[in-house]
């Protein structure tokens, strides 16, 4: 798709809810930026049928959260805090993002996120496959790539830990985020299985998500929750030892913007864990660049693997990177690459990122005026 032909400024519009906090965060970018208030697209409207776009706009589609009334559009339930759903919230998703596409495509505007990277971003196994084709290093998956078996249930999950040599995994729904249904399963001794996960399960055995991780420590428990999860698809994945910063486990979201690694954020928990809202907290950047300097490692280079990763979706203006680094600080790998992962309100840009100063979002819209600028605008499919 090609740039408008004027030369003014870019004409912006976001689809999403215009209550959110990340729509609220876009507009302050603009506006910080000198430019007219971006026109919203309520997400309510997209999924009645009502997406229209004017000629020449530049969209942002943004996440369709923290709107109960599109959750239950998208979900099929009116509890937010179910975990089950997400299957049909994927395929109502991704439906209404290609109606979205459509419609920019009829009206000759422009796409900052192309609807087949989000479809493989919101699908975890494809996604690990995306990556680990690319050469990008990922853990080690046996529900990812050609010939991978679909997971029916906790059976299948014993059988393939056992099969690929994997004592230690995480199982995650295949189209959940902010870590929703995720498990961390070990096997505990001979026979013995136990698991870290912020799924809850009420007498009736429906699934809920909450702010605590809690423990289980029988198998029987685990197998009801994986059982639970199946239906909706499920993605296993080796269970790396993380580097720890004082005596907690660490990762680090890194947001990549129009092919730089712009912001990064460290994460740390006391549980396998790392999201803040599960009790993580942040860690302090510079003691993560110490250490891996002083293991011999490159933060250079582990800026680059994710720049890699963000290079798998070349028509997404800005994905966030879940990087993992290996004890030890030198190694890295990617665990997952997220649509939606630059909700870091306050995080300025990285020395010699190009970001300084800026927060996430506007170091994307700034991309977006030197893409203007440059002409430099990729096609969407």
């Amino acid at each position: 798709m090609s740039p408008s032909a004027s030369s003014g400024p870019p004409r912006l519009a976001v689809v999403g809810n215009p209550g959110s906090r990340r729509t609220g965060l876009f507009q302050d970018a603009v506006r910080a930026a000198g430019l007219p208030r971006a026109r919203t697209l309520p997400w309510l409207d997209v999924l009645k049928g009502r997406a229209d776009f004017l000629p020449g706009e530049t969209v942002r589609i943004e996440s369709p959260g923290e709107d109960a009334e599109v959750d239950r559009l998208l979900r099929g339930t009116d509890d937010p805090a179910r975990v089950e759903g997400s299957a049909l919230w994927f395929a109502r998703f991704t439906s209404a993002v290609r109606d979205v596409s459509r419609a920019a495509t009829a009206a000759g505007a422009l796409l900052l996120d192309a609807p087949g990277d989000i479809a493989v971003l919101f699908d975890k196994r494809r996604c690990h496959g995306v990556l680990d084709a690319a050469g990008v290093p990922v853990p080690a998956s046996p529900t990812s790539g050609p010939g991978a078996r679909p997971v029916r249930g906790w059976t299948d999950v014993r059988a393939l830990m056992a099969d690929h040599g994997l004592p230690r995994v995480f199982v995650k729904p295949a189209h959940g985020s902010s870590a929703s249904g995720v498990m961390a399963v070990e096997t505990a001794g001979p026979g013995r299985i136990r698991a870290a996960t912020s799924v809850e399960r009420d007498p009736a055995g429906r699934l809920y998500n909450s702010l605590r991780v809690r423990r289980l420590t029988t198998e029987r428990e685990v197998a009801a929750i994986v059982d639970a999860l199946a239906p909706d698809g499920l993605h296993i994945e080796r269970w790396l030892p993380k580097a720890s910063q004082r005596g907690r486990a660490a990762d680090l979201r890194v947001v990549v913007v129009d092919g730089r690694a712009t912001h990064a954020v460290v994460r740390t928990s006391r549980s396998p864990m790392t999201n803040l809202h599960l009790g993580g907290a942040r860690g302090d950047l510079d003691e993560v660049r110490a250490a891996v300097e002083a293991a011999g490692g490159s933060w250079a280079e582990a800026l680059a693997v994710c720049e890699r990763a963000a290079a798998a979706f070349p028509d997404t203006l800005c994905v966030g990177v879940d990087l993992l680094p290996a004890t030890g600080w030198r190694r890295f790998a990617v665990g997952e690459v997220n649509a939606f992962g630059d909700l870091l309100p306050g995080l300025t840009g990285l020395p010699g990122s190009g970001a300084e100063g800026l927060d996430t979002y506007a170091a994307q819209v700034a991309a977006v005026l030197n893409r203007a600028r440059n002409h430099r605008v990729s096609p969407t499919p």
